[in-house]
């Protein structure tokens, strides 16, 4: 939290790469490790968003965490016994540990473990995906989509970081604020974002070229919980999703609402 009461997002993660090379010591290996979520979490939804698209469920495993967690940790209360069964824990917290011996900082998802070694690998749920995308293509199913295509890469982020920055962060900007001043800031960017995708979705069906690319997951998981979580809770109140940006954008044959 800032001096002003503006929400300030902790952004540093676990940040090992499992790569196609295994460069950085961590080599994709089908079946080593496990992807965890947590269904209600949006950071996590898209690397399980980004895992279901590409058709990596037989390479990459997951493990779902339960609705809730407190400060200790997410929890596997979902599964028999309340461990997850392939990692046999029921903190995800003892995987960090195992990374960080005394780790203290937030135990988030997404995650990735390393099976046998019981560590997370990363928590970064922005390179993730990216990661999913690029160093994880020889397991691709046929037909799995370029969600990241070269000559999109420049319009992809010149859409999706004011998207991130305003919409999917700004929400808890929103939310979290610890005054007027910050509450007001955040809220007025939220909604000029969402005017300005609103509007670029008045003449596309998606939100950078004509297929479904990163800039979409990246939006969606904020949508779709937009009028049943943010529009009450976090006080992003102008009208229930005074964006008919989600009208179109929650009809798009994205096909994962199964994982969701």
């Amino acid at each position: 939290m800032s001096k002003t009461g503006e929400f300030k997002r902790d952004t540093t993660y676990l940040d090992g790469r499992i790569t196609a090379d295994g460069g950085d010591g961590w080599p994709v290996e089908p079946g080593r490790y496990r992807l965890v979520v947590a269904r209600g979490c949006p950071w996590a939804n898209r690397a399980m968003i980004t895992r279901r698209l590409l058709g990596l469920e037989d390479a990459l495993s997951m493990g779902i965490c339960g609705p809730t967690h407190d400060w200790r940790s997410w929890t596997f209360d979902l599964d028999p016994g309340e461990k997850d069964p392939v990692l046999g824990i029921h903190w995800l917290r003892e995987a960090y540990e195992k990374a960080v011996p005394g780790y203290e900082r937030g135990v988030t998802v997404p995650a990735i473990v390393d099976v046998p070694s019981g560590q997370v690998v990363t928590s970064d749920f922005r390179l993730i995906p990216r990661d999913l995308e690029f160093e994880w293509a020889a397991y691709h199913r046929d037909g799995a989509p370029d969600l990241y295509p070269a000559a999109l890469i420049d319009e992809i982020e010149a859409v999706s970081g004011p998207t991130y920055r305003d919409v999917n962060n700004g929400v808890y900007r929103c939310g979290f604020a610890a005054s007027q001043q910050a509450y007001d800031e955040a809220y007025a960017a939220l909604f000029a974002q969402l005017d300005r995708l609103e509007d670029r979705l008045a003449s596309r069906r998606y939100l950078v070229g004509d297929t479904i690319t990163e800039a979409d997951v990246r939006l969606w998981p904020t949508l779709v919980r937009f009028d049943a979580v943010y529009h009450g809770h976090f006080k992003c109140k102008w009208n229930r999703a005074a964006l008919t940006c989600a009208d179109v954008h929650l009809r798009l044959p994205y096909g994962i609402l199964r994982e969701l």
